[in-house]
């Protein structure tokens, strides 16, 4: 098989439609748009429109909101930082942060930082800095040996200072 002999299958690709080429080809005339109105015109693309009734978009209520100062986090597991170990792709030795877990293949982009959650088991001894992490997973790594560090104070945590 060489490049140049490649081609679709039969049947593959269909040869365009010549639309509003005279009465004889089937299309003609109106070119297969019925007749007169605004869908016959050009241009015309009417999304959700009911005919002047109400659309159902506007007769349903508006709900929530999105905040725009939320902190977006990568969450990873205990279990996960487990994995990466075991694979020899995360050293336990050295100090784990967002930039060794991206390193490492643990995490894809930093976002906001990483909140680290109880799933899994860890036996190594880590030594972590993360923005936030779950009570249950700071009490496996401290189990472990190691400690946790999170970068971010929740209000909640703030309020009880003061």
């Amino acid at each position: 098989m060489k490049l140049n002999e490649l081609s679709d299958l039969d049947g593959a690709t269909h040869s365009r439609k010549r639309v509003g080429r005279g009465i004889g080809s089937g299309k003609g005339k109106t070119g297969g748009r019925g007749v007169k109105g605004q869908k016959s015109r050009s241009g015309v693309a009417v999304n959700a429109f009911e005919g002047g009734q109400m659309p159902l978009y506007r007769r349903l209520p508006k709900r929530g909101f999105v905040n725009i100062f939320a902190k977006k986090f990568n969450t990873v597991s205990v279990g996960r930082l487990q994995q990466a170990i075991d694979a020899g792709k995360l050293d336990a030795s050295a100090p784990v942060d967002v930039a060794a877990l991206v390193a490492a293949g643990v995490v894809r982009r930093p976002k906001d930082g990483v909140r680290l959650l109880g799933d899994g088991e860890l036996t190594a001894k880590l030594t972590l800095t993360v923005a936030g992490a779950s009570k249950s997973a700071v009490e496996k790594v401290e189990k472990a040996g190691g400690s946790v560090t999170a970068t971010v104070v929740r209000k909640s945590e703030e309020t009880a200072e003061a």
